[in-house]
């Protein structure tokens, strides 16, 4: 078990005030989704809370570890196990996994097809032209378009065969490949919050959910990366009591090729990142749902995505190119900025 005291995590421990007759204290982690991960929480003395967060480390780091597409683990089938037995054999896997893949499914049918776990053999391609244009710039280049429309053979979600009673899971497309990247981390981070005593946030990138209001009854206050701003300055600041705000945007993970950037968002559509719109965040109980939505609504018109919003009880903000904003109705009662 990695300590989160340890150098290996890195972890930063501080405290950061009080809260009727308890003390604040966050504990941030380097190593969990490729990202910068937040706790923070109310408890009697520091080492109560160190044991806490300890536990939601180890909760996050197997979620970590159980949907990572690139590495292996001892002892353990994950997402990348399932790719890589691809049209050879069904893998038996942790409910974990089950349950998030049935999730994945459902939210692809919710979204007309707008998150697609199975779009990897497409996504690999863009991450690859991405790394590649990142370590030489000079000779940066889009994929190859011929390849990304072979990929796209390759992505039936029907073709991602779930058996619940025996716990396996099958990709009976040979060349398919799993990317549960819009999904996964705002998975995770809605079961470990599940379990969480009351009061407490959890930050995983753009991913943050609360378990409910602080113990003074003060609601949590988030703040929403400006995506036009090179100092990571806030658009805005909303106040969340049990809820997750989640945000996907195109200054994230982007490359330029010919004086172009380009983001990780694709179009299942056109296979090429969205062009539509540079941030939308979203609002929602449920992390997961949350995580999936702000996908969706990034990639779907705004009509196509008010109506995901209703069904879902969610709202959002979307950050358009020009810099214009829109809200969905009931967003405003979460911020002061249009009050």
């Amino acid at each position: 078990m990695k300590k989160i005291l340890g150098l290996m995590l890195a972890a930063l421990l501080l405290l950061c005030g009080c809260g009727a007759g308890r003390e604040q204290y966050r504990a941030t982690f380097l190593t969990l989704f490729d990202t910068v991960s937040t706790v923070i929480g109310y408890d009697e003395d520091e080492e109560s809370f160190t044991r806490t967060a300890q536990n939601i480390y180890d909760e996050l780091e197997e979620y970590h570890r159980l949907f990572d597409i690139y590495n292996t683990y001892e002892g353990i089938n994950n997402i990348k196990t399932i790719n890589d037995n691809a049209g050879i054999q069904a893998v038996n896997v942790d409910k974990k996994i089950i349950d998030m893949l049935l999730f994945c499914k459902e939210m692809y049918y919710e979204t007309d097809g707008a998150v697609n776990v199975c779009m990897g053999s497409v996504l690999s391609l863009w991450s690859e032209a991405r790394r590649q244009g990142i370590d030489d710039p000079t000779n940066a280049a889009l994929p190859d378009g011929e390849a990304l429309l072979r990929g796209a053979e390759h992505t039936d979600i029907t073709e991602l065969v779930i058996d619940e009673v025996n716990s396996t899971v099958y990709l009976a497309d040979r060349h398919m490949k799993l990317d549960v990247g819009a999904i996964a981390k705002g998975y995770a981070v809605e079961m470990v919050t599940r379990s969480l005593p009351e009061g407490m946030l959890i930050s995983a990138g753009g991913n943050v959910a609360s378990s409910g209001n602080k113990p003074d009854g003060e609601s949590w206050t988030v703040g929403i990366q400006d995506p036009f701003s090179d100092e990571g300055e806030y658009l805005l600041t909303v106040s969340i009591d049990d809820e997750s705000v989640v945000s996907s945007g195109d200054y994230q993970r982007r490359y330029t090729v010919d004086g172009k950037e380009y983001h990780h968002i694709i179009s299942p559509e056109t296979l090429m990142p969205v062009d539509r719109y540079s941030c939308v965040t979203v609002i929602c109980e449920d992390s997961a749902v949350a995580d999936a939505l702000s996908t969706a609504l990034f990639i779907l018109d705004r009509d196509r995505g008010e109506a995901l919003l209703e069904k879902y009880g969610a709202h959002a903000v979307w950050v358009y190119k020009d810099g214009s904003e829109y809200y969905s109705e009931g967003f405003s009662s979460y911020t002061d900025k249009h009050k």
